[in-house]
């Protein structure tokens, strides 16, 4: 990663997001071609990419009420990712392990900046 690039992990939500359901593609890519492999590039593939796409359906969200839900959504799908990448790691799925721990940890950040969005929704949505 060009150091250039770690504001825009930080703050570019949208982008960050994009990205990561872009490396999640690479990823599952790299999977054998087993049952096995085809089920977890499936399970992969569509909750990396629906994380990003539920994101910026949330940010144009016609209410509070409708952005908590998509954000809920978006916490779902990003903590599943982290879940189907946990799996490709200890199932040893990977040559590169540690592009997959980079893509875990990036996972569990998402998740973790989600629900602290979700809560900051809900408390203003309890002001109002």
């Amino acid at each position: 990663m060009d150091i250039l690039e770690e504001p825009e992990k930080i703050y570019d939500l949208k982008k960050r997001t994009k990205r990561f359901a872009l490396d999640c593609i690479h990823l599952s890519e790299s999977l054998p071609t087993s049952y096995f492999g085809n089920h977890i590039r499936g399970q992969l593939l569509r909750c990396s990419t629906s994380a990003a796409s539920n994101y910026r359906a949330a940010k144009h969200a016609q209410s509070l009420n409708a952005f908590i839900a998509k954000i809920s959504i978006v916490i779902e799908e990003s903590d599943e990712s982290e879940f189907w990448i946990d799996i490709i790691i200890e199932e040893n799925m990977v040559n590169n392990t540690s592009e997959a721990v980079r893509l875990r940890n990036e996972a569990h950040e998402l998740t973790s900046i989600f629900v602290k969005t979700r809560i900051t929704a809900q408390k203003n949505l309890k002001k109002h």
